[in-house]
């Protein structure tokens, strides 16, 4: 006791000492980052308790977390706010991703700790998993989601923003995440606990929406491995996580072998024929690769794989010997040297084979279809339908463009090849339809053809699209924010549009997909209901010099193909968050809405209303909006054989070929080609090396989902024609009830059924081939 007063009187010196000392440090690291702040506080760590004893409990210098040996317990709410206000990626809470704030730097660090945080979650949702809704669904879809919108936010960056640290980020931290989707996927305990739901005596009393997503959640189990045990589980999942760095580096490849291609050309001479466009395209993309004096009158220019780029010269540049070499090295892509993608399908679809097996199955085919609409048996039938209707076309097509080409005393009419039939496909339609490609941009404007398509989704399904830029953070400057709202004018969804190449950073093609899907669970803000939110990419041709996007017919329809897929996910009703939009529907039935809004490209008031000259406002004349509607059908033969090539060789690869025999993938295309392409390929053809369709994406034994869905939408967009696309009431009464069925039923219930709810009956391929000039208008 006698020493009490002046240990207490230490006690007291210390704290002051360490408050000063403190406070000192705070004035000169107040501006240096969290963890450096932190690291400079006082150093001795018996000042230090006695200061933080000191506190009051609510003090956020509490937070510091001060011991002298902090055990992670302690200090994992400390470690965890730190990195939460460092990394972007582990915000808790936010109402738009931050797309602005993400660096490869976060990747590492932010998923790992992402994944250990649900791997605890899941870890307890195990432990008191109950077969109920509230005890076994809404908690799990709180884990699946908040996987799906981080590691979504980092793929999705990976497509539009691609570097060589967010690759080696993404590639570190993949196998973790795939690690996780498998434990995820073959959890016992959640998948006897949706067993059980099925096997209740409440499943009767259960909706449409919970039964499907029960069922969904049981079968999905059993796709994942559930199922296996021992040395079985642990080869399945080597394959995914195999399968997983191959597609990522198919991907990869293609990219890197689009970009590595560049022409530069000096002499106009030799891209004589090429448009305004084309040239002032070529010319601003010689300027950001350093010709700073390029023009679009004087070049240089250089000339790309990327699809405004070489489209371009396929179809104007009269220069067949450039048409020759940029058409190889298109059709070559990722198919030589260190970028070379054969080895790498070999090796999928060996993989994908042993997958089946193991699951099985006879083979990967059989896996894909166990989650779609179709069999096998009615996909190959569907094919061989499309295929017979289409071959005499094909062949008509052909003749008719060698005869053109020798009319026209082309001295290579006598030897038309691959790199000729987009040239002079495009003379023979400027010549039978009177209709120049280029000399139609200057009427469909970007921001004209937006409001178009806005104003139809008015008309068609009640709702409105307005700007919101700013209101959400975006990952480039050519990124448009928009909010949808319904007639009481309440926000529904949003959605961001990114228009325009960009070849050095962002992949091919277009594409629609999931930000937020729509979900009770997830509400906030006091929504009954979280909001979805999308996004739409495309790759069309950007603004050259002050003139805004001037588009191509073909650019035109792709966003509305897009924003069809955006209103399916952001006009869905239904609450439940894994059956909400497009998620739940089944592969071969969600390009659906997308096709059926491509129809709308050829409704006389819509294009109309669409196609204003930039500089002048004048309306496309009605005459040139005839002759477009003529030309829809020309060689419509030739497109549908070529659709059907890709969907046959894709279901070939994944049904009968066998990966460890002699035949080489390509000797299976060119046999495939032999009976759906007139014009046999190149001997060099290595098209299957750039097809990331099947081996980069979602579409492996799948591809045939777009002719499969387009006999749902030709048929859908009938129901518009039998009410009559004149009469302008029957047409909103059909669209509300589109929006009431396709639109809005997301996955709650089966396609088929929710096909049969809008038409009133099933599907018929009639009005397909009806639309493409394929059956005689009687029939």
């Amino acid at each position: 006791m006698a020493h009490a007063r002046p240990r207490r009187r230490q006690q007291i010196q210390a704290l002051v000492a360490a408050a000063m000392l403190l406070l000192s440090s705070a004035l000169f690291t107040a501006r240096l980052p969290l963890a450096v702040a932190s690291a400079r506080l006082v150093p001795n760590p018996t000042a230090r308790l006695l200061l933080f004893a000191g506190l009051p409990s609510s003090s956020p210098l509490r937070a510091f977390c001060p011991r002298a040996r902090p055990s992670p317990a302690t200090c994992s709410a400390f470690s965890s706010a730190t990195m939460a206000a460092d990394n972007p990626l582990l915000v808790a809470d936010f109402d738009f991703p931050p797309f602005d704030r993400v660096e490869p730097s976060h990747v590492r660090p932010g998923i790992s700790e992402l994944l250990t945080r649900l791997e605890s979650e899941l870890e307890e949702l195990e432990k008191g998993v109950e077969p109920s809704w509230g005890k076994l669904v809404e908690p799990l879809e709180r884990i699946t989601d908040r996987l799906e919108v981080i590691w979504g936010m980092v793929d999705h960056l990976k497509a539009v923003k691609d570097s060589a640290d967010l690759r080696a980020a993404v590639e570190e931290v993949q196998p973790d995440k795939v690690k996780f989707l498998l434990r995820l996927g073959q959890s016992k305990p959640i998948y006897e606990a949706f067993k059980a739901i099925r096997n209740s005596s409440d499943w009767e009393s259960l909706n449409d929406a919970r039964k499907r997503i029960v069922e969904a959640q049981i079968k999905e189990a059993v796709l994942s491995g559930v199922a296996l045990e021992d040395e079985q589980r642990e080869k399945f999942n080597q394959i995914e996580q195999e399968l997983e760095k191959l597609t990522q580096k198919f991907s990869e490849n293609v990219l890197d072998a689009t970009k590595k291609f560049e022409k530069v050309i000096t002499d106009k001479k030799e891209i004589d024929g090429l448009p305004a466009t084309a040239l002032g395209l070529a010319a601003q993309t010689a300027v950001s690769k350093g010709h700073e004096n390029a023009t679009a009158e004087n070049g240089p220019w250089i000339i790309t794989l990327d699809a405004p780029s070489y489209i371009a010269v396929m179809q104007h540049a009269r220069n067949r010997a450039l048409r020759e070499e940029v058409y190889r090295a298109y059709l070559t892509r990722a198919s030589s040297g260190e970028l070379d993608n054969t080895g790498i399908i070999a090796q999928i679809l060996k993989l994908r084979l042993e997958k089946a097996k193991i699951l099985g199955y006879k083979n990967y085919a059989e896996v894909s279809m166990a989650q779609k609409m179709a069999t096998v048996d009615r996909v190959e039938e569907l094919l061989e339908k499309l295929r017979a209707a289409s071959w005499d076309h094909a062949v008509k097509d052909m003749e008719d463009l060698k005869s053109f080409a020798k009319d026209s005393g082309s001295p290579e009419a006598t030897d038309l090849t691959h790199w000729d039939l987009n040239f002079w496909s495009e003379r023979l339609r400027e010549s039978k339809y009177d209709i120049n490609e280029e000399a139609l941009r200057p009427y469909f404007a970007l921001p004209k053809v937006m409001d178009g398509l806005f104003t139809l989704a008015n008309k068609l399904f009640g709702v409105n699209v307005e700007p919101a830029d700013g209101l959400a953070p975006v990952w480039h400057s050519d990124v448009k924010f928009y909010c949808v709202k319904d007639s009481s004018n309440s926000p529904v969804a949003y959605f961001y549009f990114d228009p325009y190449s960009r070849p050095s950073e962002k992949r091919g093609g277009a594409w629609m997909n999931v930000v937020f899907s729509r979900s009770r669970v997830l509400a906030r803000n006091g929504l009954p209901a979280r909001l979805p939110v999308a996004h739409m990419v495309c790759n069309q041709t950007p603004p050259v010099g002050d003139k805004p996007s001037l588009m191509t017919f073909r650019e035109v329809e792709t966003v509305f193909h897009e924003f069809g897929h955006a209103l399916q996910h952001m006009l869905t009703k239904q609450d439940e968050g894994y059956v909400a939009g497009i998620r739940g529907v089944e592969w071969d039935a969600v390009e659906l809405p997308s096709q059926f809004m491509e129809n709308w490209c050829y409704h006389k008031d819509t294009l109309l209303s669409i196609a204003k000259h930039y500089e002048t406002g004048e309306t496309l004349p009605e005459e040139i909006y005839a002759k477009l509607v003529a030309a829809k059908n020309f060689r419509a033969g030739t497109f549908s054989l070529r659709q059907i090539r890709f969907a046959s060789v894709d279901m070939e690869l994944h049904t009968t070929y066998d990966p460890y025999g002699s035949l080489s993938i390509y000797d299976v295309d060119r046999r495939v080609a032999e009976r759906t392409q007139v014009l046999a390929p190149l001997p060099e053809d290595r098209f299957l090396c750039s097809f990331s369709h099947i081996f980069a994406g979602g579409y492996a034994a799948g591809y045939y989902s777009y002719k499969w869905a387009e006999v749902l939408s030709a048929d859908a967009f009938s129901a518009f024609e039998d009410a009559g696309l004149d009469n302008e009431k029957a047409i909103e009464e059909t669209g509300r009830r589109f929006r009431d069925t396709v639109l809005a039923l997301g996955g709650g219930k089966s396609p088929l059924e929710v096909f049969v709810s809008f038409r009133g009956r099933e599907p018929s391929p009639e009005p397909l081939l009806r639309h493409n000039g394929l059956l005689p208008v009687a029939a």
